[in-house]
């Protein structure tokens, strides 16, 4: 089979195609073979050395394919995201891979492999953050930051699905799906939310920035409200007021996807499900390569050149 490999950290030019043997799956295991694999921005930070990975080492943790094992979910198309893909394990980006049976969940019937491919990480970490940690609730309103972002868009779709009202923070006026947007490069955050909300604050916000957005958002929260965080761009430490925090009785929540078990993954993919199959939940637009086509696609996405999806296909 053929697979991406990289052998040292570096740019996407360290990235090889190397023909492998197919693996064989052992006790408990399924081997699918791969119709598609996505190309996320954690993959290229892989790459690059930021979270360690064993090497040599196949990047990827979003695919899609069929089973072609023998056994309960031999013909059946499923996606996933692998836990540890691409660090501890060889990840998705090859022709075949064996992962544990448990680990499966069977992909939305209305989705091509393409589409399925790309709900991965995106769609599992807004849940993770919006419904697993945030706890949301119909009728509540969230702040959402990088709402321009794979995991913003994905968060306002789970949010209206959840029955909330979604308030999206961008530095662009680029198209949201949000009840409200705000474009913090020209308008005054603050001020647009105490508008939104009659004074009252969010009950919750999913801050998929960080950094300098951290207090910002936190100060929009309402009285015993909820802040979600999921990553910090820039910088790593922030400051707040602790006195406004304890005396709002505010909660600051830590979520890391990463930590995930395949289990997890499989039961949160098959809760999404049902969001893709009534249309709730829409796949983000994407564009299409080889896997010799590969390096180029990590190459675009690392230099913010492409804002479709990357996905690669397989015969």
């Amino acid at each position: 089979m053929k697979a991406l490999r990289f052998n040292e950290y570096g740019q996407p030019d360290v990235l090889q195609v190397t023909d492998m043997e197919q693996p064989t799956p052992g006790p408990g295991e399924v081997l699918v073979r791969v119709a598609a694999a996505a190309i996320n921005p954690s993959d290229v930070k892989n790459v690059a050395g930021l979270f360690s990975a064993t090497l040599p080492r196949t990047p990827g943790r979003d695919f899609s394919g069929i089973v072609v094992s023998e056994g309960a979910w031999q013909g059946k198309a499923v996606w996933g995201s692998g836990a540890g893909f691409g660090v501890v394990r060889d990840g998705a980006q090859r022709e075949y891979l064996c992962l544990p049976a448990d680990w499966l969940s069977e992909m939305p019937a209305n989705l091509s492999l393409p589409e399925a491919a790309t709900v991965g990480v995106p769609y599992v970490t807004a849940w993770t953050a919006l419904v697993r940690a945030g706890d949301i609730r119909s009728g509540e309103t969230v702040l959402i930051t990088g709402s321009n972002g794979a995991v913003g868009r994905a968060a306002i779709q789970i949010a209206h699905w959840k029955g909330a009202r979604v308030i999206a923070v961008g530095r662009s006026d680029h198209p949201s799906e949000a009840d409200v947007a705000i474009n913090t490069s020209k308008e005054d955050l603050q001020a647009v939310v105490v508008e939104a909300t009659g004074g009252r604050g969010v009950d919750m916000v999913l801050d998929a920035v960080g950094g300098p957005m951290f207090e910002p958002a936190l100060k929009t929260l309402r009285q015993g409200g909820r802040q979600v965080a999921i990553t910090s761009a820039g910088m790593r430490r922030v400051e707040f007021d602790l006195m406004d925090y304890y005396h709002s009785q505010l909660h600051l929540i830590g979520v890391d996807t990463m930590k995930l078990t395949g289990i997890e993954i499989a039961s949160i993919l098959d809760a999404l499900r049902p969001g893709f199959e009534s249309g709730a939940l829409t796949p983000a637009p994407y564009s299409l390569s080889s896997i010799e086509g590969a390096r180029k696609a990590y190459a675009s996405l690392s230099a913010g050149k492409d804002s479709q999806k990357q996905v690669i296909v397989f015969d």
